[in-house]
């Protein structure tokens, strides 16, 4: 059943007050094809966590809400096992579930926000691990036809925070249920620093996937605002991606800048390293919004903006930091 005039603000992490002119839930493959039927040529907007959206705007369409669940094991070997999970489970929930059941492969991926259909989408990706790391397939529903297309990994062309979905396939599916393969006999990835002084800090000498699952959670809490306290959507923009002689004219310039290889002729650069530096980290306007005081890739509602500030304070941050570093920042939240 279609509701009319809707508030979305309990519905995105940055608490912007916008409105949908018909919205809708759905939690399973037959309720989102009775929804569809119903649309009437409206446009549509698929909202999982709205943890990675900035509302500048009431959305004149459908707004419908993913809440398909489930976790079963599809498969299961001595090495590893195949897990499917519905899309509309949050992200973090998912994360424990597994840890519950030892299985590993997304600890490094603990306490990012959002819903489990987001993370083949955006190929979600912390501490030296992406979703193309685990995943195995995706079963969704094309929006014209009704009918479920399985989507394996190479299927999803998976690029940084990027994937199918973003691209060519880009509002033409829902994702219902999202398969992943995990390790039942674990390699951990203790590569990214930060991890290993976390664990060294908390006196884990040989740690299990619930011991780097708790060193990122500490690490995650330290540097990023809780959405239900402060309003926000994790990293505001990507980490930009330059080629090894670009970083090379940077490195003149910037000695310390922080970087990591990306590719074979590409480095990858530290988007908040770069806003920090050009003088944005902590700056508030009006005690209303701004850039968070420990991270500033983070951009923050403090209660009254609305998401037209909050995309001209990304613009004229995305403006500063090219004029002084010839670098153009690309956000990684999506702006409606």
């Amino acid at each position: 059943m279609l509701q009319k005039n809707i508030s979305l603000k309990t519905y995105n992490t940055f608490g912007i007050d916008a409105k949908a002119s018909f919205f809708a839930n759905f939690s399973s493959v037959d309720d989102l094809n009775t929804i569809l039927k119903e649309r009437e040529n409206r446009k549509l907007f698929i909202l999982g966590g709205g943890s990675n959206i900035l509302f500048t705007k009431n959305f004149d369409g459908l707004v419908l809400k993913n809440e398909i669940q489930g976790f079963k094991i599809i498969q299961e070997s001595e090495n590893d096992v195949v897990v499917e999970v519905g899309a509309g489970m949050n992200w973090h929930a998912f994360v424990l579930k597994c840890l519950e059941m030892n299985f590993g492969g997304v600890e490094n991926l603990s306490l990012i926000p959002g819903n489990v259909g987001a993370s083949p989408m955006q190929n979600i990706g912390a501490y030296g691990v992406e979703i193309k790391d685990v995943f195995e397939y995706l079963d969704a529903v094309h929006i014209e036809t009704g009918k479920v297309k399985r989507f394996s990994n190479k299927d999803c062309d998976f690029g940084y925070r990027e994937s199918v979905f973003k691209t060519y396939a880009k509002g033409q599916y829902i994702i219902c249920q999202v398969g992943y393969r995990l390790t039942k006999i674990h390699k951990l990835n203790t590569s990214y620093g930060a991890i290993n002084m976390e664990l060294e800090k908390q006196g884990v000498n040989n740690p299990s996937i619930k011991d780097v699952s708790n060193a990122v959670i500490a690490i995650r809490k330290s540097k990023l605002p809780d959405p239900k306290k402060i309003g926000n959507a994790g990293s505001f923009f990507k980490n930009p991606i330059v080629s090894t002689q670009t970083l090379q004219i940077l490195k003149q310039k910037h000695p310390n800048i922080p970087n990591y290889p990306s590719g074979p002729e590409t480095a990858k650069l530290a988007a908040g390293w770069l806003i920090e530096q050009a003088g944005w980290k902590g700056k508030t306007y009006d005690e209303k919004y701004g850039v968070h005081k420990n991270q500033a890739l983070v951009l923050v509602n403090y209660g009254n903006a609305d998401g037209d500030e909050i995309l001209k304070l990304s613009n004229l941050i995305i403006s500063d930091v090219y004029q002084k570093f010839n670098i153009e920042l690309e956000r990684e939240v999506n702006i409606l």
